[in-house]
């Protein structure tokens, strides 16, 4: 389901949530699904391209509307702005780069969602896990191994 919300019509989706269609809706949708893990200013300044004079404030607003009615997902990697995305509803969890903070996507790998159940639930009823892992992309990792391999050729 997720994925195929990812592709159909922003019009659609904003109607099949009971929102209403504007301008600013679709283009953020339209932007969120050609650069996911975007940043609400960097949606922004796409949406004010596209559109003209759009504030701030109003791309603000609609993410939060968005994100209320599931259309998309907001995340939040530590110390990283939060990023947003339209694959939402599918419990997917997201590789982080500790370098260059690019974010990928990566389905559950374990069971149904929520993915991980906790051994005590103190009286919770889980419904989601999110999981962010850490580590370096390939770019950065090769980077980070050249630096290293230069530094212990100088210093070696």
């Amino acid at each position: 389901m997720a994925e195929a919300m990812q592709h159909r019509d922003p019009r659609a989706l904003l109607r099949s949530a009971g929102l209403r269609v504007t301008s600013q809706r679709v283009a953020v949708l339209e932007e969120l699904a050609a650069h996911p893990h975007s940043t609400a200013d960097a949606v922004a300044a796409r949406v004010r391209a596209a559109l003209g004079s759009v504030s701030k404030q109003a791309v603000y607003d609609v993410l939060w509307a968005l994100d209320a009615a599931g259309l998309v997902r907001r995340i939040e990697p530590a110390g990283s702005p939060a990023v947003f995305e339209t694959r939402a509803g599918d419990n997917h969890h997201h590789l982080v780069c500790r370098s260059c903070g690019v974010i990928a996507d990566i389905d559950c790998a374990v069971q149904a969602a929520p993915c991980l159940s906790p051994p005590d639930h103190l009286g919770f009823v889980v419904d989601e896990a999110e999981i962010i892992f850490w580590g370096l992309c390939p770019t950065c990792r090769i980077t980070r191994e050249t630096n290293d391999a230069t530094l212990e050729r100088k210093h070696g």
